[in-house]
């Protein structure tokens, strides 16, 4: 009998623990609630959630108070583009300004064979250990080629191949992680404004002798491609491009890549109409159909 009193008290207790506590917590949902401006709650359903920080702000969520709190640019979101940008203007009731899509750009262009005075490493694998070991390669400025932008690309937007960085700017929607994570601060994110883009694949600060020592692609400072370029300019001695007044429809692609005696300038995206053009007339190869072959099939049975 006492035993069932016992337990008739504890179940009356947590009950009137339960209904105490639900009631506490009404009071201070109530009391305590903030209330979100629907135009963040719909900005944050448009924002795709990635989360990169591309924007500059610490999350989607932080971007969409940003926005509507502080008059933040609606078109920042790299991963959603134009279309959202659009949407989000929609619902700001404001127009979107002209822009460009953002891509990460490498500004090394030299091979592992281009890269003078390298030293085998053995060390931790990663571009960032590398770069605190000195004499891993002559030229201190240039890629490491070990891949930390390949690891934190969550789009499969950069590649190593032959130990250069290479960006497939179809996939890369300029989020920055990568240039975060160069150690050596040699990616960058430029306004993408047409299908080509004229690009310095150099980073080498030095004088053109001591360039020429450790690479055999890099940048002298001639200053023969500023020459009557108002695209160009020189910054130490390395050639700079200003991307803010890019105007792709004034860029002789050809008569920029001449003057460079270096290949330090390189020319990024879709091939135009003229390089199609001179290869129309060359034949496909036959397309190759694959042998489903194993080793099995051509090992020769005995017993």
């Amino acid at each position: 009998m006492l035993t069932t009193v016992t337990l008739i008290l504890a179940a009356g207790a947590l009950a009137l623990l339960a209904v105490g506590m639900g009631w506490v917590l009404g009071w201070a949902s109530r009391a305590f609630h903030v209330e979100i401006d629907p135009k963040i709650e719909a900005i944050n359903v448009i924002l795709p959630g990635a989360n990169c920080g591309g924007c500059g702000f610490v999350g989607c969520g932080d971007y969409a108070e940003a926005i509507v709190q502080a008059g933040a640019d609606v078109n920042l979101c790299a991963p959603g583009g134009a279309s959202c940008a659009r949407r989000i203007a929609e619902v700001m009731g404001v127009e979107v300004t002209e822009s460009w899509p953002y891509k990460a750009i490498v500004h090394c262009s030299a091979t592992w064979e281009q890269r003078l005075l390298r030293r085998p490493y053995f060390g931790e694998q990663t571009c960032a250990a590398a770069n605190l070991v000195a004499g891993v390669q002559g030229c201190t400025f240039g890629c490491l080629g070990l891949g930390d932008c390949v690891e934190v690309c969550d789009y499969d937007a950069i590649h190593m191949v032959d130990g250069l960085a290479v960006v497939d700017e179809f996939n890369c929607v300029g989020c920055k992680v990568c240039a975060k994570h160069c150690p050596r601060n040699i990616i960058t994110i430029i306004p993408w404004k047409a299908e080509q883009m004229l690009v310095v694949g150099c980073s080498n600060e030095d004088f053109g002798k001591d360039v020429s020592r450790v690479c055999t692609v890099g940048c002298i400072g001639c200053q023969r491609c500023v020459k009557d370029n108002p695209h160009m300019a020189m910054e130490g001695n390395l050639p700079v491009i200003r991307y803010e007044d890019y105007d792709p429809t004034r860029i002789d692609f050809d008569v920029i890549l001449e003057s460079c005696n270096k290949e330090s300038l390189v020319v990024l995206g879709r091939p135009t109409a003229a390089v199609l053009a001179a290869v129309a007339d060359e034949e496909v190869p036959e397309r190759i159909e694959a042998d489903f072959k194993t080793t099995v099939d051509d090992t020769e049975w005995r017993g």
